[in-house]
């Protein structure tokens, strides 16, 4: 009995570490500060939702085509001043990470006109591509839904939710890119 407690201790001690509070695989909670002082981790990390997007093209896609990868999605609109003013450090976070596992994923929820002038934002704003979601299915199938625009939910390469954040950021400092790369590293 005295053997199977300590080899459950030990096994205890390498899970939680010397302190018995190591973080779980994925914690990015100590990389909120500076421009991502705002990355709320999730506390109940999940699948990404299944509903369907348009490309510019009018091909479906969903979250699940991107697994693998590291995956930043930012939910915006056209309408949101503050979503407009982050989609350029959106793209050259995209420019930077080229050739590497991840996928900087806008989601427009613009309707009509505002679809049409988001497509056209966009395309000005390489080398990301255009994506759109007028219906908030998207945004309501989050656990929990998202509400706020822009939010950017942070996927790691096996496609589970690890990280928001809510309102504008500047996904082209070094503190964006860490949490990136913790995902990408990561287990």
């Amino acid at each position: 009995m005295r053997t199977m407690f300590l080899a459950l201790a030990g096994a205890l001690a390498l899970l939680y570490g010397p302190t018995g509070c190591s973080k779980p695989p994925g914690d990015l909670s100590d990389l909120a500060r500076g421009p991502m002082a705002a990355l709320k981790p999730s506390l109940h990390p999940a699948p990404a939702p299944r509903v369907a997007f348009r490309d510019g093209a009018g091909q479906a896609h969903t979250l699940a085509e991107f697994k693998g990868k590291v995956v930043v999605v930012n939910l915006w609109a056209n309408w949101c001043p503050p979503c407009k003013a982050e989609i350029p450090s959106l793209a050259r976070l995209a420019g930077g990470e080229a050739g590497r596992a991840v996928a900087i994923v806008p989601i427009s929820v613009g309707k009509g006109d505002d679809e049409t002038a988001g497509r056209a934002f966009i395309a000005k704003n390489p080398p990301l591509a255009f994506y759109t979601e007028p219906t908030y299915r998207l945004a309501f199938a989050f656990a929990p839904p998202v509400g706020d625009m822009p939010t950017t939910v942070i996927f790691d390469r096996h496609g589970v939710e690890r990280a928001r954040l809510a309102g504008g950021a500047d996904w082209s400092t070094p503190e964006a890119r860490a949490v990136v790369e913790r995902l990408l590293t990561g287990p």
